[in-house]
């Protein structure tokens, strides 16, 4: 699944694919909002971590689960 992440005074986004589930992302994302955590943190399919702080969230973009399909579709 892709994510895409928006930072504050920030011209460009954080944008990666995810193992996770959706509904894994929104809720450690909402968890970590909710208790005033300082920061996020991800890792992608590559293995890469990625540490948000969360004070400078614009927003948190979670893509759909679908697999991209390969060919022509008729």
């Amino acid at each position: 699944m892709d994510i895409r992440i928006g930072i504050t005074n920030t011209g460009r986004e954080l944008s990666f694919e995810s193992s996770e589930s959706a509904e894994d992302v929104k809720t450690t994302v909402a968890a970590a909002l909710d208790s005033g955590q300082s920061h996020l943190s991800f890792t992608d399919v590559k293995g890469n971590s990625y540490i948000v702080p969360t004070a400078n969230l614009a927003f948190v973009e979670v893509g759909s689960e679908e697999t991209r399909r390969v060919g022509f579709v008729a």
